[in-house]
C-alpha cells in the first residue's frame, strides 16, 4: 500500500491554496499575512491567528 494513502485511503491530498493579505487577529491583535481560505469580508472581525485558533480549538476539546 502507498504510504501517502494510509490515512483514510484515496488519492494523495493536493496542497491547499494560500491567500495572502494584511489582516488582524480579533483575539490577540497579531498580524495575519496568510490564510488557508479566502476570508469573507463581512466576517473579518472574527479572524484568528494560528496560535489563537489552535488555543480555541484545544479549549473546545478537539
Amino acid at each position: 500500500m502507498d504510504d501517502q494513502n494510509q490515512q483514510g485511503g484515496g488519492a494523495p491530498q493536493q496542497p491547499r491554496p494560500k491567500f495572502q493579505g494584511d489582516w488582524t487577529c480579533s483575539k490577540c491583535g497579531g498580524k495575519i499575512t496568510e490564510l488557508p481560505f479566502d476570508p469573507d469580508p463581512s466576517r473579518l472581525s472574527q479572524l484568528l491567528c494560528r496560535d489563537c485558533h489552535r488555543a480555541q480549538r484545544d479549549a473546545m476539546g478537539r
